[in-house]
């Protein structure tokens, strides 16, 4: 995976080897926060649903409804919101699209906290970063 240089990396890109699906990290991440945070972050975090496959009359229903191509995998509306996409420890077997960089460049242009993490612990200390910035 090519990975911009212009979004803030949590992770370290030498590791590979076995590490979790994107999609248990995503759980144990929303998990994490939700028992540390119930009252609070633990409320509003949110995965916008954007993956799978749709007919060509749903891609446009939905997108008239609000759906946004390449939006990140963890929203944190905020202040200052934290938006982060979450891949694989192991960097090279992820992917990151154009649309998914582009998404992130804008959110991060209007002053959203941005950033992609190389698995759960990592997007943890970026969303530890996040709070004490604050």
């Amino acid at each position: 995976m090519k990975l911009p240089d212009q979004i803030k990396l949590w992770g370290d890109t030498s590791f590979r080897g076995d590490c979790p699906s994107e999609a248990l990290e995503q759980v144990t991440f929303v998990n994490r926060v939700r028992a540390r945070f119930p009252d609070s972050y633990g409320l509003i975090l949110l995965h916008p649903r954007n993956e799978g496959k749709r007919t060509k009359l749903q891609a446009m229903k939905e997108k008239a409804e609000g759906l946004a191509t390449g939006a990140p995998d963890l929203i944190i509306p905020a202040r200052v919101p934290f938006l982060c996409e979450l891949k694989r420890r192991d960097h090279t077997k992820s992917t990151i699209s154009e649309k998914q960089v582009a998404y992130l460049e804008a959110a991060q242009n209007a002053g959203a906290y941005v950033c992609i993490a190389l698995g759960v612990d990592s997007a943890w200390n970026a969303f530890e970063h996040w709070k004490s910035t604050l």
